[in-house]
């Protein structure tokens, strides 16, 4: 029987489910790293890229900011962490958000800067203040570019929280790390696989939702603009 055949035998177990090293506390575990380091990261990140989009400065900044923190190596960082805060869920957190904050930012700043002049220019006429044109018109325009970099940023960080184990945390990654360990491969199979099908899950999640936030027919119009401006007013 090869390795694929026995980690797929190894799903149909219950036992390995159960108990604090099962399979479902071990997902719940990588769910909740991925979670912690993507939101932390769209704090920082998209009011920074929406503010930059708004603004129209700062492009070049992105720019190399992205490009810089894409070429940093993940588990480099995260051993550097450790030697800083030591082992636990900091280090791990740092090392992911280096992850999810270029997808994040530049989704930000393309969404924002994309959204047609005229209809900002027509809020601003209409009495709006820039943080209510900000926040009542182009961020819902911008909505579908925001969350494809947030779905970038989350299927990064949910196939590298695999790393989390090397600080001596649990998450999937200690399939990974102990199945080659006591050279049970099988083992590092599933870790693999759950990663895997944990990516594709929240892939499909992000798709739909990307789509759910396309702009409909006449959601550019003037009319839209007028009544986020009388919301805006109350």
């Amino acid at each position: 029987m090869n390795y694929l055949a026995r980690a797929l035998s190894y799903f149909l177990i219950t036992d390995n489910w159960l108990g604090p090293a099962g399979l479902a506390a071990r997902t719940f575990q990588h769910l909740e790293y991925t979670a912690a380091a993507v939101a932390v990261s769209a704090l920082i990140a998209i009011p920074i890229g929406a503010i930059i989009g708004h603004t129209g400065r700062g492009t070049v900044i992105v720019v190399n900011a992205v490009n810089g923190l894409r070429a940093l190596p993940t588990l480099g960082v995260l051993l550097l962490a450790v030697l800083v805060w030591g082992l636990g869920l900091v280090p791990t957190i740092v090392a992911l958000m280096l992850l999810a904050i270029p997808p994040l930012l530049a989704g930000a700043d393309a969404g924002i800067s994309s959204v047609d002049r005229t209809v900002v220019d027509a809020a601003r006429a209409m009495g709006m203040t820039e943080i209510q044109v900000l926040l009542r018109v182009e961020m819902p325009i911008a909505l579908p570019l925001i969350l494809s970099g947030l779905r970038t940023a989350t299927l990064q960080v949910v196939a590298t929280a695999t790393v989390a184990a090397y600080a001596s945390l649990g998450g999937l990654g200690r399939y990974l790390i102990d199945g080659i360990e006591v050279r049970q491969y099988q083992i590092a199979v599933v870790g693999a696989l759950m990663v895997a099908g944990l990516a594709l899950i929240l892939d499909a999640a992000f798709a739909f939702a990307v789509w759910l936030s396309v702009p409909g027919t006449g959601r550019l119009s003037m009319d839209r603009v007028k009544d986020a401006v009388r919301l805006g007013q109350r």
